[in-house]
């Protein structure tokens, strides 16, 4: 039965996917409401999407969704509107919300755990059919809440991060209510690339620098996995940790990096996990003197200026982990629960990674903010 439902929610996921994307005009979806505290943001652009109810979306889906009373989503998008480790995510979420006739009020939350649990708060005060959370704040903080918004019917359903282990079991728990997964094994992504790394040309005794959030255990996971692949192949690794103010705003990494490169004149290789971190290692390595190639550089997902670096030659590898579908994955869950009683699915979309060997015809997507 598991595999069936799986086999279902891809089927539909990959026949309204592929229909978006070849919808020749952009057609706004209808408007969204920001939450109180969320921070100020502008709208991305949407991609080519299909007004709700049109034709071009066929099947029992958004037929029901035509049929029925209009869905009320709240969902935690992450960082800030537009930016290189959100837009996929927002343009795939407001893509289902065209198929699927659903009203998405988009929460923004600088990746602040603190504003995903008031965020949540606010979400359950407006009663809505179903709120999509992120595992970054951990089980203990979402345990009660959770338990809080089920017991007045609203579904909850989960994406980006899987949480701790006690986040995990709240996603068990209620499971046959429709809390999913849609995104990736964190550490599995981050392994794969820091894989990729080597086999750009790292070997045994190399020095390499994996900078990321490790201050925060639920932000870190990833980036352990670049840690545990390089190091496994021989590597001497350091951890140095990006503070809350670089994880707002990344450019501020590069007099960090800069500094650390001069410090350190045999570095090889430098990782991470932060997709705005990623953005900017470019200027980093340009800010230090260095040519392409004289950094191995791994990083994750795709903004316009991680795809020129990886054309370019300042990174090897970039993690995929399909953001379009964070976005459009748990809004689907939560109109498949609510009118079909679909339980939970958990849906790994991190599998790959960018090289320059693959980058070039997916790079028109990116442009449009779809990966």
């Amino acid at each position: 039965m598991k595999h069936l439902l799986n086999t279902l929610a891809i089927l539909m996921v990959a026949t309204l996917v592929l229909t978006a994307c070849g919808a020749p005009a952009t057609v706004a979806p209808a408007p969204v409401t920001q939450a109180p505290a969320a921070p100020a943001t502008s709208a991305p652009a949407a991609p080519a999407t299909a007004a709700p109810g049109s034709n071009r979306y066929s099947g029992a889906a958004p037929a029901a969704a035509a049929a029925g009373p209009q869905l009320v989503i709240y969902m935690q998008m992450g960082g800030t509107a537009g930016d290189a480790s959100t837009l996929a995510r927002t343009n795939g979420a407001r893509a289902a919300a065209a198929a699927f006739n659903v009203k998405l009020v988009e929460q923004y939350s600088g990746w602040d755990p603190q504003v995903m649990i008031d965020q949540f708060k606010q979400a359950v005060a407006a009663k809505p059919d179903g709120i999509e959370i992120m595992g970054h704040p951990g089980g203990a903080a979402f345990a009660a809440l959770v338990d809080d918004a089920e017991s007045q019917g609203i579904i909850v359903t989960s994406g980006n991060n899987p949480g701790d282990d006690t986040f995990k079991a709240i996603a068990q728990k209620y499971q046959p209510k429709g809390f999913g997964y849609a995104g990736a094994d964190l550490h599995e992504g981050g392994f794969l690339t820091g894989t990729a790394m080597i086999t750009a040309g790292l070997k045994s005794g190399d020095e390499a620098v994996v900078y990321d959030i490790w201050h925060n255990a639920g932000r870190s996971v990833s980036s352990q996995g670049i840690y545990d692949a390089l190091t496994a192949a021989g590597l001497k690794v350091d951890k140095l940790d990006a503070t809350d103010a670089v994880d707002k705003d990344a450019s501020l990494a590069i007099p960090i990096l800069t500094a650390y490169i001069a410090a350190h004149p045999n570095l090889k290789a430098i990782g991470t996990q932060h997709g705005n971190i990623t953005a900017v290692l470019p200027k980093v390595l340009q800010a230090a003197g260095k040519k392409p190639g004289d950094i191995i550089v791994g990083g994750i997902d795709l903004s316009p200026a991680t795809k020129q670096g990886i054309l370019d030659g300042w990174i090897s590898a970039s993690f995929d982990q399909v953001l379009y579908l964070q976005g459009f994955l748990p809004v689907q869950q939560i109109f498949f629960t609510k009118m079909y009683q679909i339980p939970g699915m958990t849906i790994n979309t991190g599998v790959g990674t960018f090289t320059p060997q693959n980058l070039a015809s997916i790079a028109p997507l990116i442009d449009q903010g779809i990966r």
